[in-house]
């Protein structure tokens, strides 16, 4: 068994490094490994790039991360929400960076990642500001920009249950951006609700197989997903 199954979240987070680049799973908050991040805050890493879907809402969670200055860049869909003035606020002073990269081309390019492939051709923001000084290609009559992989040093995510191999599944639609990051990443670290024995997943429901999972910590109640 290569996956780890950690005591709790503080030591689930070890070890990440200043300058990291961070994979955060999460629709908002559905799926959001809210424990883990506020065990990355309490263990001081720095000058972090994080990609997620969004920049965090209310003061929680990523929005948090950022609150505390550990956030050099964000890597999102959605910067602008009724809720995020942290990040709102933060980047009016210039205190953080943006790179805004629509939704499903940010899937792609993180499944581009863990799949290994080098770059690929897509239309969506063609011809927009989203396109400025990047290649573009017309394919049968059509515009496509080229967009490369995003990959991770680490990445937290949420999932609803564990078994003592690693193995995950998800809950709804907290099966988001999860099994994509967790084959992206260098080290993958998976907050769960329950972690249950071996064998008593259905193999044929395992979103994430343990391969891809270095640590796992279960969490309590109020902070799980």
């Amino acid at each position: 068994m290569t996956t780890r199954l950690c005591a709790d979240a503080d030591e689930a987070v070890a070890g990440i490094e200043d300058g990291s680049t961070v994979l955060v799973g999460g629709f908002g908050m559905a799926g959001m490994p809210v424990g883990l991040i506020d065990a990355l805050i309490r263990q001081g890493a720095t000058d972090l790039t994080v990609v997620s879907n969004n920049a965090g809402n209310g003061d929680t969670g990523l929005a948090a991360l950022l609150a505390k200055g550990r956030v050099r860049k964000v890597v999102c869909s959605f910067p602008r929400q009724a809720d995020s003035y942290v990040f709102d606020e933060l980047y009016r002073a210039g205190r953080i960076e943006l790179e805004v990269v629509p939704q499903g081309s940010l899937a792609e390019r993180i499944r581009a990642a863990g799949a290994g492939i080098g770059a690929f051709y897509c239309p969506t923001g063609a011809g927009t500001l989203l396109a400025e000084g990047k290649e573009t290609r017309v394919i049968d009559g059509r515009t496509y920009v080229l967009e490369y992989p995003i990959k991770g040093d680490v990445a937290l995510i949420g999932a609803h249950r564990a078994d003592r191999m690693g193995n995950l599944v998800y809950r709804r639609t907290a099966r988001n951006f999860g099994p994509v990051m967790a084959t992206a990443a260098t080290t993958v670290i998976a907050q769960v609700r329950e972690i249950v024995d071996t064998g008593a997943i259905d193999p044929e429901t395992v979103v994430t197989p343990s391969i891809y999972v270095d640590r796992v910590v279960r969490e309590t109640q109020e902070a799980a997903v």
